[in-house]
């Protein structure tokens, strides 16, 4: 698998000499191309002392060292004259499903639109390239009814109250209070064959839904999704989550992508726009590559790096009309967002917080948000907020409206770097702050930032 992905990663481009960006072009290669194997003989050899493998070839069970073959398997997709004909969520499936049990390869959706009744799932080893904004996956309006009958944790079947407009292949997401503790519950499944308003699920629910806690069933789901899956790229491609026609999912279940216990992911040139939702969203995913995409107008995060996701890389996008423009969720490590054009959001342009440690946030534009520019979340105290992260020579303009902040630090906050960043009012100082330091926080370096058309430059309210 080393050189299944190199036109689509092209990291000759990627720029690993910056001082503080530690992660070499062998780096990336190693993370990206999905050589991981080299974790079990570390102790006996390093590559060093190995004799460089002059003709590789491809050997059952290495997945480290692969020829780059001239030519690979790519199956079309499209409203006519492809491969597989057809303009739905099915044809994309099928595609994937054959190009996955040949060992990968790539799926090429042609010009069209695409109707969505259900995400399309994304197998390791598989390269989704559409046709740029050309091909355009639009989810279908959202259908909703409660359920008729109670259905335990161990059943792999649901009746609807009224089975008006869902059909057999749709996707659906199960939504109620848990009946013993009162939490949310959200459960994802596909209706897979049917008697009147009885579906059987592709899988059983592993959760009670019972109808004293008035579970809701709607035709919720992402555009592309992956769980436990590694080596995906998805590229030139446009998803349109008719937000106008689809209630909200949270960013933890869905999103225009959506993927879960991943690695080795690359978005590039994607367009997720009119989610009700987020547009990026990935959990617990490590060494994802976003580049050059376009998030906009989705209802919530236009990046969601989530929960526990490692060295994610988020770079050259267009992030506009957002509710939070970057959010790193809980324990996003060693991260790098830069050169990102972040504006219109409508809180904050970037937030960090929980345990959201050794981050670097550089060269980015930030400009009209709604609330902040940058925040960093107070969370639950000591222990809890960011810490170790660098935001630099950013330019951060026009946040707020008449009480606005530049860069918000909250909480018990410490030990983060602030510095040459360009923090700048252009609309009269009004209220207005550049850098708001709160009541708790520790201590974070601020210097050689410019400050410009503020009321205040710096307020610290820890002497207040």
């Amino acid at each position: 698998m080393l050189m299944r992905y190199h036109s689509a990663l092209n990291l000759e481009e990627t720029d690993m000499h910056h001082p503080q960006n530690e992660l070499t072009r062998r780096d990336m290669l190693r993370t990206l191309s999905g050589i991981t194997a080299g974790v079990a003989w570390a102790g006996l050899a390093s590559a060093a002392d190995l004799p460089e493998v002059t003709r590789p070839r491809a050997t059952s069970g290495d997945a480290a060292v692969e020829p780059d073959w001239e030519q690979r398997l790519t199956i079309t997709v499209g409203p006519d004259k492809a491969d597989l004909v057809g303009a739905s969520d099915k044809v994309i499936q099928a595609a994937v499903d054959y190009v996955a049990r040949m060992g990968g390869g790539t799926v090429h959706v042609l010009p069209g639109e695409y109707r969505m009744r259900n995400a399309v799932y994304v197998p390791s080893g598989i390269r989704i390239l559409g046709s740029g904004l050309d091909s355009i996956l639009v989810k279908e309006p959202c259908v909703e009814t409660t359920i008729a009958e109670d259905s335990d944790w161990y059943d792999q079947e649901i009746t609807l109250s009224d089975a008006s407009g869902f059909e057999v292949g749709d996707g659906i997401c199960l939504q109620c209070k848990n009946p013993h503790h009162g939490g949310q519950q959200v459960v994802k499944r596909t209706l897979v064959a049917r008697s009147g308003n009885r579906f059987k699920l592709d899988k059983a629910l592993r959760e009670n839904f019972w109808m004293d806690t008035t579970p809701t069933v709607s035709s919720l789901f992402p555009l592309l999704t992956a769980e436990y899956a590694s080596n995906i790229a998805i590229e030139d491609i446009a998803l349109d989550g008719n937000r106008a026609n689809n209630p909200n999912l949270n960013g933890n279940y869905a999103g225009g992508i959506w993927m879960q216990d991943c690695s080795q992911l690359v978005f590039r040139g994607v367009t997720s726009r009119n989610y009700n939702g987020d547009g990026f969203s990935w959990q617990i995913c490590h060494d994802v590559l976003v580049e050059n995409c376009h998030s906009h107008d989705n209802a919530d995060l236009g990046m969601h790096p989530g929960s526990g996701s490692q060295r994610p890389l988020i770079r050259n996008n267009r992030i506009e009309r957002n509710n939070i423009g970057i959010f790193f969720c809980w324990g996003v490590k060693y991260g790098l967002a830069e050169k990102n054009a972040i504006s219109d959001i409508a809180t904050a342009g970037i937030s960090i917080g929980h345990r959201d440690n050794e981050n670097i946030v550089r060269d980015n534009d930030v400009i009209r948000s709604g609330v902040c520019g940058v925040l960093f979340r107070p969370e639950r105290g000591e222990g809890y907020t960011a810490t170790g992260n660098t935001v630099e020579n950013n330019r951060i303009v026009d946040s707020g409206a008449e009480e606005g902040i530049g860069v918000d630090i909250q909480g018990v906050t410490r030990g983060n770097t602030i510095a040459r960043n360009e923090i700048r009012e252009t609309r009269g100082p009004a209220s207005r702050i550049a850098i708001r330091i709160g009541a708790e926080a520790g201590d974070n370096t601020i210097e050689g930032n410019r400050i410009e058309g503020y009321e205040t430059d710096i307020t610290d309210l820890r002497g207040a």
